[in-house]
């Protein structure tokens, strides 16, 4: 197998492996885990994103019908007592719904379990729900698809310096190109749809994610420029790419 080749192969699998690990581990990723309650294990899963202007729906699978659950709810880090709204149970599960929200804002929420004498809150910490507008598919697919493009091409860049005689032009233009459409044409259609703004970052913000992803063109905007300021531009491809990489491992709005 060429060298060339090899090399396409190892950035595509790590582009693939930093996307999957990037979406599990991101706080809008929903909340999963087991719990016991007077001898039944209970598998929950609850969301910690919302999109649209509905209400949020949240359930709570349980066997015995005969329990009570409660959801309770406030606005995030509001230090408000907590609403009470009882679950109904229906096809196994109590259910009931978080009240529709403007986008940006957040809500605190958990469920208490009440069976006899034995009280269960599900999960013992509050999860916290984001809402935001609903965006598009036409703006999401070529959004995810130039971002994921740009990490293609960065790690790519960084491996040709591994090359006999490594030829990063291409690579570095392909690089930027994919990220100013990601991020810098896309990225704000994302923003502006699921939070009626155009750009949440440096200056006029301190999003997360608009921060990496200006800073992910800075570098590359550097190395671009490397390539004439030093002899082989290796060390400014090495580090971009790594940057890069680096910057895309940190999940999606944590801010």
């Amino acid at each position: 197998m060429k060298r060339s080749v090899l090399f396409w192969i190892i950035a595509f699998v790590i582009t693939i492996a930093s996307g999957i690990y990037q979406r599990l581990t991101g706080p809008t990723y929903s909340l999963s885990g087991t719990t016991t309650f007077e001898d039944m294990s209970i598998s929950y899963r609850f969301d910690r994103s919302s999109a649209g202007a509905s209400d949020a729906p949240v359930a709570l699978p349980v066997e015995d019908a005969d329990a009570r659950a409660t959801l309770l709810w406030r606005p995030h880090e509001s230090g408000d007592l907590f609403a009470e709204v009882p679950m109904e149970y229906s096809n196994g599960a109590f259910r009931a719904v978080l009240p529709g929200q403007e986008p940006l804002m957040k809500l605190d929420y958990q469920v208490r379990l009440e069976r006899n004498q034995e009280i269960l809150l599900v999960p013992p910490e509050p999860v916290t729900i984001r809402f935001k507008g609903e965006v598009p598919m036409w703006v999401i697919i070529p959004h995810v698809l130039a971002m994921f493009a740009a990490m293609l091409f960065s790690l790519r860049a960084g491996l040709e310096s591994f090359m006999p005689e490594p030829a990063y032009t291409r690579l570095v233009l392909w690089t930027l190109g994919f990220l100013v459409l990601g991020g810098f044409v896309f990225g704000p259609l994302m923003t502006r749809y699921a939070f009626n703004l155009w750009w949440t970052g440096w200056p006029v913000g301190s999003d997360m994610t608009d921060n990496k992803t200006l800073l992910a063109l800075l570098g590359w905007i550097v190395a671009a420029a490397g390539l004439k300021w030093s002899k082989s531009g290796r060390e400014w491809i090495l580090a971009a790419a790594a940057l890069m990489l680096a910057i895309f491992l940190i999940p999606h709005s944590i801010s």
